[in-house]
């Protein structure tokens, strides 16, 4: 169990999720076991109610499960308190969505650093300069999101998520609302912040390009893992996916 969490940013552990009783019961996750190991991309892919979402939520501290146990580094995030749970989400795990979600009276530099703002945290200034320049928005940070494209605002959103060096960061479609080149923008900082930065990166999409950007895919239907996918490549992806029902 040891090497498991030197090696693991997050795992889970026979992880169920139950919505409803009786005829209406939905199990969105079925016994699940899945370890996101530290400094790589785990996309994760599926038919439409597969449970890729609650998966990610679960992960991340965002919902419960029902059973079973989810680590984010060493800490079982239901040993915690509300209270104590909530610091870590804030302080070791980074979120992406689809919408941008930036206070729109807020430079670009602002937003970016307004989570540790309000933690009371100063950022690590060599870290920030790393992420500025791997987002690669230099001559914008005094800019308002009105005055960004959709996806300079996305980086934004995404640095935003790494300049607390968290242990992880899950990142829903997050180039679900962006056209095609600058959907590969976002995806190319992504793939960046994990080989230059070292982070750890878990993306729910489904697109095959963007899981192609991945190190690992994992497959999901009806709540439970079903394949996974080292080196992947789109055309690979998509097989798998046909062959599952995607």
């Amino acid at each position: 169990m040891t090497s498991q969490t030197i090696v693991s940013a997050a795992r889970m552990s026979s992880g169920s999720k139950i919505y409803g009783t009786g005829d209406t019961e939905v199990r969105a996750l079925d016994g699940v076991d899945v370890e996101f190991e530290r400094g790589r991309f785990t996309a994760i892919m599926g038919p439409s109610g597969s449970g890729k979402s609650t998966l990610m939520h679960c992960s991340a501290g965002l919902d419960d499960l029902t059973s079973g146990t989810v680590h984010i580094g060493d800490v079982e995030l239901g040993s915690l308190s509300d209270r104590d749970l909530t610091l870590l989400r804030r302080d070791k795990v980074g979120f992406v969505f689809q919408a941008y979600n930036l206070i729109p009276t807020l430079t670009a530099e602002e937003n970016l650093t307004l989570p540790l703002d309000l933690a009371g945290r100063k950022p690590d200034a060599s870290w920030m300069v790393n992420i500025i320049e791997t987002v690669g928005l230099q001559d914008r940070l005094r800019h308002r999101p009105d005055e960004l494209s959709g996806g300079q605002q996305q980086r934004v959103a995404v640095a935003r998520a790494l300049v607390s060096r968290p242990e992880i960061v899950f990142a829903d479609e997050p180039t679900g609302n962006l056209d095609s080149i600058t959907g590969g923008e976002v995806l190319d900082f992504l793939r960046g912040a994990v080989d230059d930065l070292g982070q750890t990166l878990v993306v729910v999409t489904h697109d095959a390009g963007a899981a192609a950007m991945a190190d690992r895919v994992l497959f999901l239907a009806d709540g439970r893992i079903v394949d996974e996918m080292t080196d992947p490549d789109a055309d690979r992806i998509l097989d798998r996916i046909k062959a599952i029902g995607g």
